[in-house]
């Protein structure tokens, strides 16, 4: 990458800036080692969010709530977030992160649990907004989960799809890079999707389900 396009991209990555609360969230998330969406990415999340002005969405892998409070930015005013994370700590982060933003306890549902055990339980077809942040090996499934819970017209979105610069490399093939490098694939080519990659933060595969 040349150095004009290294500074467009930084420009580009902090162009939205980021509010107080969601700064905080972000350091709190540092510190539990459950490292938030970039900038780019929250703000990309929250645009898509408002686009289908989405009232239920699930989100796998709360961390510490940054990307949640971006979600919760884009949602129509009375939309639920649900978020799933199996570390209760997490799930206390988030939880302030919402109370710190000012957002109504019942627009939030979080979850302590393994979201392989949870997403079974959910409805086919009823949400508008999947989002998928946490245990990259097990991305493949939730993305399976996702496109059966999503209605037509709903979004799926997927950070960490470039990993670290490691995806773009075919000479890296650690099992993490190599499961989300074929992944990204294959949804690139599902006829049920309509996606793309945005190299915003760490990446973001974002798809319209048909």
């Amino acid at each position: 990458m040349s150095a004009l396009k290294a500074a467009s991209w930084s420009y580009a990555e902090e162009f939205v800036p980021e509010d107080e609360v969601v700064a905080a969230a972000r350091e709190r998330g540092a510190q539990l080692g459950a490292t938030p969406v970039g900038t780019g990415a929250g703000a990309a999340l929250r645009l898509l969010a408002a686009a289908v002005r989405a009232q239920s969405v699930i989100e796998i892998g709360t961390g510490a709530g940054t990307s949640g409070l971006w979600l919760l930015q884009g949602m129509h005013p009375d939309g639920v977030l649900t978020t799933i994370d199996v570390e209760a700590e997490h799930g206390r982060a988030a939880r302030q992160a919402y109370l710190a933003a000012g957002v109504p306890h019942q627009r939030t549902r979080v979850i302590t649990g393994a979201a392989l055990d949870v997403l079974p339980r959910m409805t086919d077809g009823a949400y508008d907004m999947v989002v998928i942040d946490a245990d990259k090996g097990s991305y493949p499934q939730y993305v399976a989960h996702g496109i059966r819970l999503l209605r037509t017209g709903g979004v799926l979105a997927l950070d960490n799809m470039l990993w670290h610069d490691r995806v773009a490399d075919p000479a890296v093939r650690d099992g993490e890079t190599v499961t989300l490098r074929d992944l990204g694939k294959a949804l690139r080519d599902d006829e049920r999707l309509l996606g793309t990659l945005l190299p915003v933060g760490d990446g973001v595969f974002a798809a319209v389900k048909r």
